[in-house]
């Protein structure tokens, strides 16, 4: 039986490692305090199967059956709706045919979602097929999955070097070093400093800044049952939450690994944006944060081993989509590591595996 060691402990590294306890023992390191600290604990954690490269949402069909079904499922309805206004015309009509939307009037528009201004906003797109994601829930469903199998999660556990030995690989902690057969870099914004740490060559991997701000919505409004709301390219959105709502101006800031931090004045134009739809004046904020969105240079997930060294395998490059593709994205990882034929289409395989940036 492998032994193998997953350095990171968001979305990516416990749905992985739930995969590949089915193949070898499984230790998943997180350098934080708890699992989905970071990107993962910061997520929209919206399910929309048109969006994204052509390769992400090839993953995201093949993973809707475990997400409605798998555990009891993590899906619940939430719908999506574009926003725009006339100078933003062009830009609404490709989003429109892009997300597969259907044109509805301003007024149909604001019958979902009651903040609308139909006279600011008279371009609306709409359809249902758009979930909200238990991003919780299907953390916990990996990690008892990979604990079944004897998995063993490490928090507060930072990889400082991965060296090869005559053996095999080992870790270093710092007070100690694990021995493992394979290391899989599931580490986020982090994932191209894991690969210098280990002597792999990175891969480009750059960590962007989203904002979030928590506005409250009018007294006796219940936003439970709203949709989510893009604007044309999506340079802001809003997303009921727990009884608020969360608002981001769609930022892509470049940034080092880090804990982010929300930009005031990014939020602002962000909250400007937003109102500049909607009969509703921001007043006040209850919360703000970020979170780093990791993107590779096409913009397309990063997995499976590196063609330079086998025993290296990346989880990698999820930007904003890494819950919507995390059970297909783990099970191909999973099938290329135990050298199984990947259920997804050859072409979508090359379009994702490390080589194609080598």
């Amino acid at each position: 039986m492998s032994t193998i060691i997953v350095i990171g402990g968001g979305i990516a590294g416990v749905s992985v490692g739930a995969r590949l306890s089915h193949l070898g023992h499984v230790t998943l390191l997180e350098k934080e305090e708890a699992l989905a600290y970071h990107a993962s604990g910061r997520s929209a954690a919206l399910f929309e199967r048109q969006y994204g490269k052509p390769s992400t949402k090839a993953l995201s069909r093949a993973s809707d059956d475990y997400l409605r079904n798998a555990n009891g499922g993590v899906l619940s309805p939430r719908g999506l709706m574009l926003a725009a206004n006339e100078t933003e015309r062009d830009l609404f009509e490709a989003d429109l045919v892009e997300m597969g939307m259907t044109r509805i009037s301003g007024n149909e528009g604001r019958a979902h979602f009651p903040l609308l201004d139909p006279m600011k906003s008279p371009l609306v797109g709409y359809h249902e097929d758009a979930w909200d994601i238990d991003t919780d829930l299907l953390v916990q469903n990996s990690r008892v999955e990979s604990c079944s199998k004897g998995g063993n999660l490490r928090v507060n556990a930072e990889g400082k070097r991965v060296t090869r030995r005559p053996q095999g690989l080992e870790v270093d902690l710092g007070d100690e070093g694990l021995k493992a057969d394979l290391v899989v870099n599931a580490a986020g914004a982090w994932v191209d400093h894991i690969a210098h740490l280990a002597g792999v060559a990175p891969l480009g991997i750059t960590p962007y800044r989203r904002s979030m701000a928590r506005i409250p919505v009018p007294d006796g409004l219940d936003p439970s049952g709203w949709p989510m709301v893009f604007g044309a390219g999506e340079d802001w959105y809003a997303k009921p939450d727990a009884g608020a709502l969360i608002v981001s101006p769609a930022d892509e800031d470049p940034q080092p690994p880090m804990d982010a931090w929300a930009d005031d004045m990014v939020l602002a134009e962000g909250l400007a944006r937003f109102e500049a739809h909607m009969d509703y004046e921001v007043t006040r904020v209850i919360a703000n944060w970020a979170g780093l969105r990791s993107f590779a240079p096409d913009r397309q997930l990063v997995l499976g081993p590196d063609p330079a060294d086998a025993s290296f395998i990346w989880m990698a490059g999820q930007g904003g989509y890494g819950f919507q593709t995390a059970p297909a994205a783990s099970q191909l990882v999973a099938d290329l590591v135990a050298g199984r034929a990947p259920e997804i289409d050859a072409d979508v395989v090359a379009m994702l595996r490390p080589d194609r940036l080598r």
